[in-house]
């Protein structure tokens, strides 16, 4: 696990080694144990290191044998002790016993297509010499980050966006689509980031960079249900078991300690119950003060499966005087409450252990959230033919609220037209919050081409696809990897494993979600080792207060600040402070809205600190070279 950055000179400027040392810095808790540059007239690479496989000898760049080929590669390959073997095998020479290292001898044997063979949690840059390009490539469900972006001659790419705003020579700014988007779904959804001009690699693909400047984007997979059905559900459940089984065991491969998060919900508890067979194990908790604990229920899940416990509870107070420096850490808004916590959790587990496994990736792949029942819900009337919803729904739109009438609107508007994902924040008043000289943006233009991808599947099926390409990669995984990865703490996801996703994409829709619960079974698969106060308990994420603390001082000092921060060009303030009377007086549960402005504020004043620092060492640079 570490940090990568990479320099590709598409032009005659000689290469800036000074920025490769810049970039570094700025997330240097990526890997606190070592970092390295190298570079040549074209291509510039940056590391740095936190050791979790072959700590003494496994520091990159790595080569090859005729130091053609030279890798930087951020994450796990778990399958690597066999490739290195077959490797071996047909003669190639290794110099580490890194998992890092089969890439390079993987691509002089296969060339491009040798991403195909990887099982694993990456990003690397590979280069070519013979070829003068380099390889950019991500894994299949997007765990670990890539960004990159065109820089006057040249080509940046980083495991963090505030590495590249570091050194990057235009000036930034917000991209107003990024933001409106995220308006809805409290992060900014696709390749696109909320900095015009820097982007993402996207999950399963790479990128072919030459020196001329071209950049190819090339695809080697994305979700796809099976077309194959097996009707054994016995059959089904015994699939899911192995798979998991095997996915955690290799998951576990470390040379340093490794631990588990465990929350009160099924899925950390499956993979804490198969870890704990392997031997005594550190767990992690963390929750929040009053009501709905989590801590309470972890606690006894923790003492049932016999684990070295920890726990912490999180006050108001706490929380927000970590939330600046989430924020920094995100690189970007997520306005995602519980990226703090998940924060803390991370601080907490860094004192024991340096590797923990998490259960990200459940819901999506077994169907785990309450709104994946929403289809079963509506069928009584979304069955009704096109011709008589239509204008059902036109008649809805004008009626009073009353109870049913959203049931009604919903089962009347096409998935397509009401489905984003799990979060869904601004909807018909985002107009009234965006700055009146912005565009507001249309999220579902956004999703269009990835539901055309899922015509032929069902509702459930089409739900999970969005989930998997958007909330995923976007929400859920980023805050995943920039919290664990601020306290230099590495996070592996045993169900987002290629193993996994190929039995549960082939599971019928049926025998995971109806009416009475989700992940059906998952749940009846893990039935003998999951505490029977957990099987069937109903999914809470991470439950923080928001709403509770809004009400009172918190969400007077938040609008405070939001209306100081300097963002009236893309918000309409007067509409924020509306927002926060109707919360404080009762009215409305706006905590979610007026987070989601709160974040945006708190990054907009880093960022424009951030860029004011690039301008003055860039200053201080062309000052020392004149000297």
């Amino acid at each position: 696990m570490c940090g990568i950055n990479g320099i590709v000179n598409t032009s005659v400027h000689s290469m800036k080694q000074e920025d490769l040392l810049h970039m570094n810095e700025q997330m240097i808790h990526r890997g606190p144990d070592d970092q390295a540059i190298w570079s040549d007239d074209h291509i510039g690479l940056g590391f740095c290191r936190l050791a979790i496989i072959d700590p003494s000898t496994g520091m990159q760049p790595l080569t090859n044998e005729d130091g053609t080929l030279r890798l930087i590669c951020n994450g796990e390959i778990y399958n690597y002790q066999e490739l290195r073997m077959n490797l071996i095998a047909r003669g190639h020479q290794f110099t580490t016993k890194s998992d890092a290292e089969v890439l390079l001898h993987l691509y002089e044997e296969l060339g491009e297509a040798f991403i195909y063979e990887l099982r694993g949690m990456f990003a690397f840059l590979l280069w070519d010499e013979h070829q003068k390009r380099l390889i950019a490539g991500r894994d299949p469900f997007g765990i670990k980050p890539l960004h990159y972006c065109i820089d006057d001659g040249r080509i940046l790419l980083s495991s963090e966006i505030s590495s590249l705003v570091r050194v990057r020579k235009e000036c930034s700014k917000v991209d107003a689509k990024s933001y409106a988007h995220y308006l809805t779904l409290q992060y900014v959804p696709g390749v696109n980031t909320m900095i015009e001009g820097i982007k993402s690699v996207r999950p399963g693909s790479y990128l072919c960079i030459e020196t001329s400047g071209k950049v190819l984007s090339k695809t080697y997979w994305s979700t796809q249900p099976s077309t194959v059905e097996q009707t054994d559900r016995e059959n089904w459940k015994t699939k899911i078991r192995e798979s998991l089984e095997d996915s955690v065991n290799v998951h576990m491969q470390s040379d340093v300690p490794v631990g588990s998060f465990l929350s009160s919900g099924i899925d950390s508890t499956i993979i804490t119950a198969l870890m704990r067979q392997h031997g005594p194990l550190h767990t992690f908790s963390i929750g929040f003060e009053g009501e709905q604990n989590e801590c309470e229920i972890s606690r006894e899940t923790a003492k049932q499966l016999d684990t070295i416990h920890h726990e912490q509870t999180l006050s108001e107070e706490t929380y927000f005087e970590l939330v600046d420096e989430v924020i920094s850490k995100l690189n970007q808004p997520i306005a995602d409450p519980s990226a703090v916590p998940l924060y803390a959790l991370c601080k907490m587990a860094k004192e024991n252990v340096t590797v923990v496994l998490s259960g990200e990736g459940a819901d999506e792949l077994f169907a785990g959230y309450r709104i994946y029942q929403e289809p079963e819900a509506l069928k009584a009337i979304a069955s009704l033919p096109r011709m008589l919803k239509r204008p059902l729904r036109q008649v809805l739109s004008k009626l009073p609220a009353m109870y049913g009438i959203n049931y009604l609107q919903r089962a009347c508007t096409p998935l397509n037209e009401r489905f984003v994902g799990n979060a869904k924040v601004f909807q018909g008043d985002k107009s009234s919050v965006l700055n009146k000289r912005l565009i507001n943006y249309d999220v579902y233009e956004e999703m269009c081409n990835v539901y055309e991808e899922a015509s032929n599947w069902n509702d459930v099926q089409k739900m999970q696809h969005i989930d998997m390409n958007f909330w995923l990669p976007g929400d859920i995984l980023v805050k995943g990897d920039r919290m664990s990865m601020a306290n230099s703490l590495e996070l592996r996801v045993p169900f987002l494993d290629k193993e996994v996703y190929n039995v549960a994409r082939a599971i019928p829709t049926k025998w995971l979600v109806d009416k009475g619960t989700t992940k059906r079974l998952l749940r009846e698969a893990f039935a003998d080792i999951v505490p029977a106060h957990v099987l069937h308990r109903p999914k809470l994420g991470f439950p923080v207060p928001l709403r509770k603390w809004l009400k009172g001082n918190r969400g007077t000092e938040m609008v405070e600040r939001i209306v100081a921060s300097n963002i009236g060009d893309y918000v309409n303030i007067h509409y924020i402070e509306q927002l926060l009377r109707e919360h404080q007086l009762g009215k409305k549960d706006n905590s979610r809205k007026l987070w989601v402005i709160y974040v945006f504020a708190v990054w907009f004043e880093q960022q424009e600190r951030l860029m004011q620092s690039s301008e003055r060492q860039t200053l201080l640079e062309k000052t020392s070279n004149r000297l």
